[in-house]
């Protein structure tokens, strides 16, 4: 097939918007992620489990506000909840302080899954650091805490689930 017929993003529809230049770089963080964890044993995790063990994870928290902050339904979460908590990650126990609720505890096992994540992210920051530059590596540190305390990001966490 002839060049030609290719089409080129940049020319036919455009630079990328800001969308697709935040969700490109979290595609690769989040691959990262699934292989890492893969290859440590944990090859029962799929991406959508990352729903629930995302920054900062689901330890103390109730299935509700996971859902809630995530968009996800109810229904949909205590799904991976209910899959999570059957290979073994995590449980879910009474609510000591509202027994009609759930409070959401890590197994071992999922305490060691998030400590991959972490050691994962780490890596790949620094390998950003070296690509990017200290300077500039810093400067994109500092704006994407700007962008997650502007109220475009607030109102998204704050809305109702």
């Amino acid at each position: 097939m002839s060049s030609d017929l290719t089409i080129n993003a940049d020319t036919a529809l455009g630079p990328p918007l800001i969308g697709a230049l935040m969700r490109m770089p979290l595609d690769a963080v989040l691959a990262r992620m699934l292989a890492r964890l893969h290859a440590a044993g944990f090859t029962d995790l799929v991406p959508a489990h990352f729903s629930v063990l995302r920054y900062p994870g689901p330890q103390g928290r109730r299935p509700s506000d996971l859902a809630a902050e995530t968009g996800m339904t109810k229904q949909a979460m205590n799904y991976l909840l209910g899959e999570l908590e059957r290979l073994g990650y995590l449980v879910r126990e009474d609510d000591p302080e509202d027994k009609r609720s759930k409070r959401i505890g890590l197994t071992t096992r999922g305490e060691a899954t998030a400590r991959n994540i972490r050691e994962t992210v780490r890596q790949i920051e620094t390998e950003l650091e070296q690509e990017l530059g200290t300077k500039d590596f810093a400067r994109l540190r500092r704006l994407l805490v700007e962008l997650n305390a502007t109220t475009f990001v607030r109102d998204f966490h704050r809305r109702d689930g």
